[in-house]
């Protein structure tokens, strides 16, 4: 048995390391409206306090959606918004994200309209694996430029596979949690989250059409360049 490493899945808000401080008060550049957002992610009950995706993991995929000029995202799994919000900032003024979950009871709509980005986030509601299906059925093969996944672990790989028919080539798919709070290491953890995020990691691995980069950033980030 391995025990769980207690920073390996730490995202940086939540860690006490003073590397990752300086890191956050050295990097992090939040408008007013994402501020707000973090504020209200961070004051819900219980383990929803702790869905808020990693700040600097956010910032990362603001800096690659403008580097290979992205105009068309997909993001699976929303929560209150805070991610969909730092996409859209960086989105030109006709670019566009679909925005994918089972429910919109914690998405913050007022704060992307005060941001001045709701117009270009299209929520939808329901089993991501259908919205996926029906975006390729409506768009096509190679239609979107980056996709973020951030949803039930068990699904990833049925995530993953749409979304490598909806991406370009030499799009990316990013994939949050692949270190799951560092559980994979663990062997006798045979949780079903556990193992589906392991099973992942390992098929991705070995997954010939993309370039891949594990990152130790927020609570493990894979980056996938489809060929």
């Amino acid at each position: 048995m391995t025990e769980h490493n207690n920073t390996a899945g730490l995202k940086t808000q939540e860690s006490k390391d003073p590397i990752d401080r300086y890191i956050g008060e050295h990097s992090l550049r939040l408008r007013s409206e994402q501020d707000e957002l973090v504020k209200y992610s961070t004051s819900l009950p219980g383990h929803l306090s702790r869905m808020l995706g990693a700040l600097d993991e956010a910032q990362f995929f603001q800096i690659i959606i403008q580097l290979i000029g992205c105009k068309r995202c997909i993001e699976v799994g929303s929560f209150t918004g805070y991610t969909a919000l730092s996409i859209a900032l960086v989105l030109p003024p006709d670019g566009e994200l679909i925005a994918c979950d089972i429910s919109d009871q914690y998405i913050r709509r007022d704060l992307w309209k005060k941001a001045g980005v709701d117009k270009k986030i299209s929520v939808k509601i329901g089993p991501a694996v259908e919205t996926l299906k029906k975006l390729l059925e409506e768009n096509g093969p190679g239609s979107f430029d980056f996709v973020f996944i951030d949803a039930d672990k068990t699904n990833y790989k049925n995530y993953y596979e749409l979304s490598l028919k909806l991406v370009r080539s030499n799009g990316l798919i990013a994939i949050d949690n692949t270190l799951w709070d560092g559980a994979v290491l663990d062997d006798a953890d045979t949780s079903e989250n556990t193992v589906a995020i392991r099973q992942f990691n390992e098929f991705v691995r070995d997954d010939q059409r993309v370039d891949i980069s594990f990152l130790r950033l927020g609570d493990g980030t894979t980056l996938c360049r489809k060929k």
